[in-house]
């Protein structure tokens, strides 16, 4: 039925019977991934839209809220969240966490919203203050989710973000760092907030983000997504650099297709919702690499998925993403 509906491409398949339809593709057959591709994140978005709190717990059911980040951060992109959330907190004691972690993830998010992409010295008072206020409701909520739930990871996650935006002390994004990693020393969203947070703009060093990402797919098995960390450095590198082919020698282009093939590439690779993010990810390295063999092997596997991020560190991110596709 969906076949006829929507076109070619548009069943779900037998390996991934939860993946969503694809409702129309544009030149090159790229399209925007929604909800992480699935249906079940599909209906939970939907829930959260109608700010039907019950809705939303039972489309939580079939996931860890403690450490899947990637379906919590869809709760936290998602605007008018804020409008209800409060309520949940504050009545549903049993789910407290729950809501608390949903609300936490939004306000911080909500808080960059405010803040904007703007360098720091164009950002108006009004929107720092206005930045602050949301950042600080969100460590709050986060904090006490953490509490709540020591074994959850995805509090610590968002923590580490508003302190970076918050320029609380090395020690305080360090024990956050410690408290992540302690919960799962694996966890790819920690290693690419550290990554971030390594950046000479907020504070590191040149070098440091790459030989931590380095040190991390050392200890990261075949098959792991972890190996993206590595895709991710080489991306703010670029990000730094005032010299836009300054990722185009083939010591990095070996290095990226070496990661690639270690995770993402790699059959042990499982790909849970939202794994065309990871894609992307080595999608956007590789091409700005120049490097073309493994970039049209990851290209292939996304069949036109656009994710966003982390293209939108361009002025003109859909584009790139199709430049990106045609040259494969």
């Amino acid at each position: 039925m969906w076949g006829k509906l929507l076109g070619r491409n548009a069943g779900r398949t037998a390996a991934d019977p939860y993946a969503l339809p694809v409702l129309r593709r544009g030149r090159n057959g790229m399209h925007t991934l929604r909800t992480l591709g699935d249906v079940r994140v599909c209906a939970l978005v939907g829930a959260a839209e109608d700010g039907d709190w019950e809705a939303v717990k039972a489309a939580l059911a079939p996931f860890d809220p403690g450490r899947n980040h990637q379906v919590i951060a869809e709760l936290g992109d998602l605007a008018g969240v804020e409008n209800w959330i409060g309520k949940a907190v504050e009545e549903d004691k049993e789910h407290r966490a729950t809501a608390l972690l949903i609300s936490g993830t939004r306000h911080v998010k909500w808080g960059w919203e405010a803040r904007t992409t703007a360098r720091a010295v164009d950002v108006t008072q009004d929107q720092w203050r206005v930045f602050h206020e949301r950042l600080l409701i969100g460590e709050e909520q986060l904090l006490e989710a953490a509490e709540l739930r020591p074994d959850w990871i995805t509090p610590w996650r968002r923590l580490m973000t508003s302190a970076r935006g918050m320029s609380l002390s090395s020690a305080v994004k360090e024990t956050r760092l410690d408290a992540a990693l302690r919960r799962d020393p694996l966890d790819l969203e920690t290693h690419i907030e550290w990554v971030s947070q390594l950046q000479p703009r907020w504070g590191g060093e040149p070098g440091q983000a790459l030989t931590f990402a380095r040190e991390a797919i050392g200890r990261a098995p075949e098959g792991h997504r972890l190996g993206c960390v590595v895709a991710m450095a080489h991306i703010e590198d670029r990000v730094e650099s005032e010299r836009r082919g300054c990722l185009e020698n083939p010591a990095i282009q070996e290095e990226l297709s070496k990661a690639a093939e270690h995770s993402i590439l790699h059959p042990a690779y499982v790909r849970r919702p939202g794994w065309q993010h990871d894609f992307n990810l080595f999608a956007m390295a590789l091409s700005l690499a120049g490097e073309r063999h493994t970039a049209g092997r990851v290209f292939q596997e996304l069949d036109g998925a656009y994710t966003g991020w982390p293209w939108t560190y361009f002025a003109d991110p859909e584009q790139r993403f199709a430049l990106g596709l045609r040259r494969v």
